[in-house]
Formats: C-alpha cells, structure tokens, sequence
C-alpha cells in the first residue's frame, strides 16, 4: 500500500525565556497509520502535537501538510485544515448537553435558529458508529469521567479528517471501550486517516502501532517500526536505562500478620478472604470491572461492607469509619488524584500539610500547631520523593501529572501507617517516575511496612508483588507466589470461566 506523507516537520523547534522545549525535532505521519509519540513528561510530546494542534506556534523549523507549508494560526485553522486533536484535559462544557457539545461550533440552523433536532439525530448517528452507548441528550456534567472522554473523541468527527492526534485517550477507558476505540481506530486507519498517538501505557503499542517515535529531554531519539522493536527497547530508547532498571528488587522479609481479611462481601464483591504480613508487597491485578479497587475501597470503609471481617494488627475494624480506620495505621493511595487525592487549588506544600497535621508522626504537645515543625517535615517530605523546591509553593493543578503523583505519594509519609494501600499508583506517569516510585515502595516493604500495589499494569504488579492476588467478577480467582507469577499463569484467572470460585 502507498502512503502518503501527511505531516512533516523539519527541526522543529519551540523555545520559552531559559527553557529549549523542543529541539530541532523531524517528525511524519502517513496516511492509513498509527504513529505513536512515546516519553516522559517534559521530553518535549506535548510541545510538539501542540503545535501541530494550532495551539501554539514554533520557534523555528517548519510544518507542511500533504506536502504543503503550512502555518496554524489557532486551533480552528488546524481543525479547518483536517487536523482534529482531543487533549488529555477535556475543552467539554459541563452545563450543555452531550449533542450540544458535540456540535459545538459546527451548530446546523435553520433560519437564525440553532437545529437542535438536527444535533441530536447526528449526535446518535455519531456515537453509534464509535460504539459509545450514551444519551446525546445527557448533560455532559453527569457523565463519568470515561463518558466524558467518549464525547471529546466523537467531537472529533466533523468534516474532512486527515489528522486525528489522541493525547492519552485511553486513561479513563474501561477495557471493553478501549477495544471500541482501537476497532475505531482501525476503520480510520483504513479510509486513509493518519493517527498521532500519545501514551504511556506501552503495552497498548503492539496492538495499536504501526511506528513509534521517541522523544527524550525535547529531541529526538529514533523512530522504530513496531514490528522491529519490543518493550525493552523503547524503555531504554526513553529513559537511557534497561527495563530490569526499572523495577527494583524488593528483599522479602516478612514478619507478623498485620491484616487479615475474611469472607469480605460487598456490591460486586462475594466473600475475599486473604492476608498480608509486615515486610511484604502484595499485588492486585484484574481487569477494569473485575472488583480489584472497590474491594479495598471496602476495606478502607470507603464502600458500605455486607458482610465478612477486618482485622488491622489484631483489631477488628470491620465497623470502624474511614477517619478511625487511617487513624488505626492504614493508608490509601486513591487512582484519582484529581477528585480524591489533592486539593489542585492548594500549593503542594499545603497539600503534604494536612496529613501532618492530622496525623500522628509529629509530636503533639498543646492544642496549636507547631508550624515550624510542620515545614521543616514537608521540606524532608518533599525531597525525600524528588519533588523539586521550585514546585512547592505552585498550585497543584500547574503540575505535571508525574509531580502531582509525587505529591501524592508524599502525602503517604505524613503519618504513621502500618499498611499502605496504592491503588494504580503510576497511572499517567512516564516510566522515569515509576521509577522514582517503586523505589518509595521498595523503602517502605524494606522498613518493615506491609504494601499493597493494585494495578491495572500486569508488568507493574509482577515486577514489584511477592505475592499476587488475581480478581475476576468480584471473585479472587488466585493467589500465586514465586515461579508461578508469569504472565500466562495470570491471564489463565482473569475471567470467570478459568476458575473463579462462585
């Protein structure tokens, strides 16, 4: 098949007051593929597709389409041109509907009026053929957030696409409808559309790519064919370290029982039964939906229990409230940053504050708070996860999602706990701080501190786990330790028909 270059850039380059963004960088895209950026945060992949997206506009170098130079003066110009992208933050407007936001500046009238019937009958035709099952009627701002992420991709749809760039589009996907998009992706692949792909998650990339570019520090590394390349490689290719200097190795060393669990019965969750002793990490591993969260949501009293028992280091805490529960010694790490973990309003020193002041690691002699105190520990805090001096006293939500993570994580070490429970703790994080990460958690399994990892990255949870828990329908299918964690061994209990105990 013949394809044709539809983007090219030649030393594109973008830079800011003291700061090179991107360096000189050769890109291209054809027709009828799936070019995938691939880096970590700050290696220059949003600079790039921001300025292919109209957002911004380079320093140097240049941009042709179809073999033409071109220049985008907004994002409109690029979207007038066939270049259509959905950021990972939403541009939806959370008071319209899901129809209204669609058609939102490509509204059809009748007379002066806006067709509203009209958006509605073409809004169900859209979302039908994307497979989105969704109300075009429905207002956007009671959409979960993987709904909301639908109608920005449907968004997309309008006109003569060439170009369709994706900035993390799965992250809030279950499995089911990152299956509809990539079969989405394939029909567009076929009519000729060139689709610019940006994502951590690599193991998407075999199913997905049919090139993968690389971008370290704002240049780039090398384009590879992904016939030709595996995970290994483009980790290294990212990072300029080997894959097994990634995931470190835990010493297991484990010591008393500190958390039994026992017939644990909630909505979707039917009688788990398991343990964790001081000194060990225990994975969780699961496919979106198999109840792997919403069990230790139910063990954190964040999710009403039906039934079964917790006990915290000998103390029966099945009936305790989520306040008494992290007061006991349990703390938990929440997927959600954004909703559940950080006020993004407030600096990141202001975040790692609260659990000091709540918790107990800091001496409490008097009703006041010793400030000095508290700062001198957020200062220990804050290198301690590599969070740099310029970031804590800006807003959180100015933040990478790295960073943000780390902020998070920081907040782990502002109380005293004997369990920690890290619920998807790299989620939208480049394998650079996954690093930074593990390394937290190999310092806390190593301390004497028991661990608990869920994730919905089976390499994440096999490389860190001493032992993995496997969940299917609200079952634990198995538990599996040493030799017997491989990958095979694992997907063989991830649906209910391999073994899942009814």
């Amino acid at each position: 098949m013949n394809m044709q270059t539809l983007v090219d850039t030649k030393e594109l380059t973008k830079r800011y007051p003291g700061v090179l963004a991107l360096n000189s960088v050769d890109f291209d895209l054809k027709s009828g593929e799936v070019h995938v950026l691939f880096g970590e945060n700050g290696a220059g992949k949003s600079t790039l597709i921001s300025m292919l997206a109209g957002a911004n506009n380079p320093s140097s170098g240049k941009i042709t389409l179809e073999g033409n130079d071109v220049q985008f003066h907004n994002v409109a110009d690029a979207q007038e041109k066939g270049i259509y992208t959905v950021f990972q933050e939403f541009s939806l407007i959370p008071t319209l509907t899901v129809a209204q936001n669609i058609f939102l500046g490509w509204e059809p009238r009748k007379g002066p009026f806006l067709d509203h019937g009209t958006m509605r009958c073409r809004s169900v035709e859209m979302l039908k053929e994307l497979g989105f099952d969704i109300e075009s009627s429905a207002i956007v701002a009671r959409l979960s957030r993987a709904q909301q992420q639908m109608v920005e991709i449907t968004k997309a749809f309008h006109g003569d696409l060439k170009v369709l760039i994706l900035d993390e589009p799965t992250a809030s996907l279950t499995d089911k409808e990152v299956d509809h998009l990539f079969d989405f992706v394939l029909s567009l692949k076929a009519r000729g559309v060139g689709i610019i792909y940006i994502s951590h998650r690599i193991q998407e990339f075999s199913r997905i790519a049919d090139r993968v570019t690389v971008l370290r520090d704002g240049a780039k590394i090398g384009t590879v064919d992904m016939t030709d390349t595996d995970d290994g490689a483009l980790i290294e290719m990212m990072t300029g370290r080997a894959i097994d200097e990634i995931y470190p190795k835990i010493a297991h060393n484990p010591g008393a029982e500190v958390l039994d669990v026992r017939d644990l019965k909630t909505v979707g969750i039917s009688d788990a039964t398991f343990s964790l002793k001081a000194g060990e990490v225990l994975g969780v591993a699961g496919l979106v939906g198999s109840g792997k969260s919403r069990l230790f949501r139910t063990v954190m009293g964040l999710t009403t229990r039906l039934g079964g028992t917790v006990e915290l280091c000998g103390k029966d805490i099945s009936q305790a409230t989520t306040a008494e529960i992290i007061r006991s010694g349990m703390y938990y790490l929440s997927p959600d940053r954004k909703e559940e973990g950080l006020d993004l309003a407030k600096t990141s020193d202001d975040n790692l504050s609260v659990n000091l002041v709540m918790g107990d690691k800091l001496p409490s002699s008097s009703c006041f708070v010793d400030w000095k105190s508290v700062s001198a520990e957020i200062a220990k805090i804050s290198k301690h996860v590599e969070l740099q001096d310029s970031y804590r006293r800006k807003p959180v939500s100015q933040l990478s999602g790295g960073n943000q993570q780390k902020v998070l994580f920081g907040k782990c070490f502002g109380q005293n706990a004997e369990v920690y429970i890290f619920d998807e703790p790299t989620v939208g994080v480049d394998m650079g701080t996954r690093a930074a990460l593990y390394l937290l958690i190999k310092e806390l399994a190593e301390a004497g501190k028991a661990v608990i990892v869920i994730s919905s990255d089976l390499p994440e949870v096999m490389n860190l786990a001493h032992r993995l828990l496997v969940l299917a329908h609200g079952h634990i299918t198995a538990e599996l330790s040493g030799n017997e964690m491989t990958e095979e061994q694992v997907l063989k209990f991830f649906f209910d028909e391999t073994g899942a105990k009814q």
